[in-house]
């Protein structure tokens, strides 16, 4: 696992769309796993710039993402197929139809994580993975407890995550209580995984997730077994681990 450490949230999304620029560069038919959330916000945008300088193509990008909330449509401004739409997909020169998330508006799970599942293979996997770290060690949606070997699932929510997504939201009521996620085994399949963390209230599961245990009480500590991570974390989500050598 490689630790990057940047000097602030500009300076984290700069080096982690510097990776994700480079895999475009040398694969420019790639498979990038997406990431929503205000992490990678930043990143998202300095791609787009990039982009507009003339600097990167992603006329044959394949993208899938990590996660939807069952229940919403696309057309929700809370979904994350509006998400990337709004961020990436509408700013860049992406063939959409080959931009993928698990379907939010299939009533059956079983049939969505299946269809979701047949897409990630039939694209041979995923080249690169973009996560972020939720505040309980959560990737994707993988909560605590949930088993290392699963694929594409439906989840229920736990009360800190969807407090925490509540900011988007006009209620706690309007937060949906399920997910599609893409499971802690397909990530793990991705042939490099790129993390970013930013901020103080990140600065304890930080250290938990990557200096810890691997525990399924914390899903991202399974990153410490892959053959290829790199975390892009700024100082104030690297501040509880000034004591270790990275």
């Amino acid at each position: 696992m490689k630790i990057i450490k940047a000097k602030d949230y500009y300076d984290m999304s700069r080096k982690a769309a510097n990776i994700i620029s480079a895999q475009i560069i040398m694969k420019p038919n790639c498979v990038l796993g997406l990431a929503t959330g205000s992490t990678p916000i930043g990143a998202y945008k300095q791609l787009v710039e990039w982009y507009n300088k003339g600097d990167l193509d992603f006329s044959e990008v394949t993208t899938v993402n990590l996660d939807e909330y069952k229940g919403l449509p696309r057309e929700d401004p809370q979904s994350y197929y509006y998400f990337m739409n709004d961020n990436l997909f509408s700013k860049v020169n992406i063939d959409t139809s080959r931009t993928f998330l698990p379907d939010g508006m299939e009533a059956d799970s079983e049939t969505a994580c299946h269809k979701y599942n047949a897409i990630i293979h039939s694209l041979g996997g995923v080249d690169l993975q973009l996560l972020g770290l939720g505040h309980n060690g959560h990737i994707g949606f993988n909560e605590p407890g949930i088993a290392f070997e699963t694929e594409t699932h439906c989840v229920t929510l736990s009360e800190r995550t969807i407090k925490a997504n509540m900011r988007f939201f006009l209620s706690e009521e309007h937060v949906p209580r399920q997910a599609y996620t893409m499971g802690i085994k397909t990530i793990m399949s991705a042939h490099k995984i790129l993390v970013v963390v930013s901020g103080e209230d990140k600065a304890e599961i930080l250290r938990e997730a990557f200096f810890g245990p691997v525990t399924p009480q914390i899903p991202a500590s399974i990153l410490q077994l892959h053959p290829d991570v790199t975390v892009v974390a700024d100082q104030q989500a690297l501040s509880r681990c000034t004591d270790l050598e990275f």
